[in-house]
């Protein structure tokens, strides 16, 4: 457990004295989607993951935070100066803005289906009533339906159903997150070797934000997902995992 401010979170480190890959999870799951591939990502880097507060291992923030922030804390306990970074959804978005502000930390970036900020998110004031319908009566499952509903088109998944719970209850924790700098007009500053992966079951908008993401980072590469949602690790592992140790190796 590593404290961040007034609160602690759950963290692995493999350890190992090969480069050092650092995961973050989405947020409509834990550090869990690693699973499918951490036992080969362990035997190729020294791998670090942890829990955003509220989530998965980690207990529920108790006062505002930074992601960004506490991402810092993290690398500073295992001190670790420089590494390359996979995120996915919200953690890709935190990686990238780690990548703005620290291009040094950065060795380089591989995002699956990232959610950045700043980008102008269309209004969806039908699922926005039935998530607060939702929230209001108290009923996880039928939240957890609504999420895997919304993210989880590529089909039924025991792991996915896990992560749409843990994602549940570490919504509370996530209102408390202070919003960084957006980073979607930034994009353009990133100098990272960066490779963008994105499944074309996922949501359009998010689809439409990585394409433009993609296109305003320097040198990005861009890879579509036949058949993937916004679980890639879960729907893909193989691809993620080749994907990873040959954009790590340049």
């Amino acid at each position: 457990m590593v404290t961040v401010g007034a609160d602690t979170v759950w963290a692995e480190d493999s350890g190992g004295d090969g480069q050092v890959l650092v995961l973050m999870h989405e947020h409509v799951g834990d550090s869990r989607m690693w699973d499918p591939i951490w036992p080969a990502l362990t035997a190729a880097f020294r791998v670090i993951r942890y829990d955003v507060r509220g989530y998965g291992r980690s207990p529920a923030a108790t006062e505002g935070y930074s992601l960004l922030g506490d991402l810092r804390v993290v690398l500073d306990y295992f001190g670790i100066e420089r590494a390359h970074f996979a995120g996915c959804s919200g953690g890709g978005g935190i990686i990238i803005d780690l990548a703005l502000a620290e291009p040094d930390r950065v060795r380089s970036l591989i995002l699956l289906c990232p959610g950045i900020s700043g980008y102008d998110w269309p209004a969806e004031p039908e699922t926005d009533a039935e998530f607060e319908k939702l929230t209001a009566a108290g009923d996880e499952d039928g939240l957890v339906e609504l999420i895997v509903g919304i993210w989880g088109k590529s089909g039924p998944d025991a792991l996915v159903t896990e992560m749409a719970r843990s994602a549940v209850r570490g919504w509370p924790s996530a209102e408390l997150a202070v919003p960084d700098e957006p980073a979607f007009g930034r994009l353009g500053e990133i100098r990272a070797p960066t490779v963008l992966m994105v499944g074309d079951l996922d949501r359009a908008a998010l689809i439409d934000s990585n394409e433009q993401a993609a296109a305003r980072i320097p040198g990005c590469q861009l890879i579509r997902m036949p058949g993937v949602d916004h679980f890639p690790t879960m729907r893909e592992p193989q691809l993620i995992l080749d994907t990873i140790l040959s954009h790590c190796a340049h």
